[in-house]
């Protein structure tokens, strides 16, 4: 069995109190409700907005600088995500599938070393 994180991404501007509805939240509850039952999911978690993120570089003299926000500068972020543990990446990416129905937002599905 092998690890998989499957990421959702999300704009940067985007607005969880105005973008999710109670029918994405029931179908968010009920895709971790079967991943439990498959005893597929090893864990979940949703993350806080981008403005409450830090990032922090080590730097070429071993001191680490930090500024505010995610590391990279993009449109996206890593909105949640899954660890789930499957047989192979065919089975990943059926979860990754329905996450991005449930979600209603682009998946990323990548394995562990």
């Amino acid at each position: 069995m092998t690890k998989y994180l499957v990421a959702i991404h999300r704009p940067n501007d985007y607005d969880p109190y105005v973008a999710e509805d109670e029918a994405m939240s029931r179908d968010i509850d009920a895709l971790n409700v079967e991943m439990v039952t498959a005893g597929i999911r090893v864990f979940v978690g949703g993350l806080q907005p981008i403005n409450s993120a830090k990032s922090l570089r080590c730097e070429t003299n071993s001191e680490v600088s930090m500024a505010d926000g995610p590391y990279l500068a993009t449109t996206e972020h890593i909105s949640g995500f899954w660890v789930l543990e499957v047989a192979n990446l065919e089975q990943a990416l059926t979860w990754g599938r329905k996450a991005a129905v449930a979600c209603r937002a682009p998946v990323e599905v990548r394995p562990f070393h």
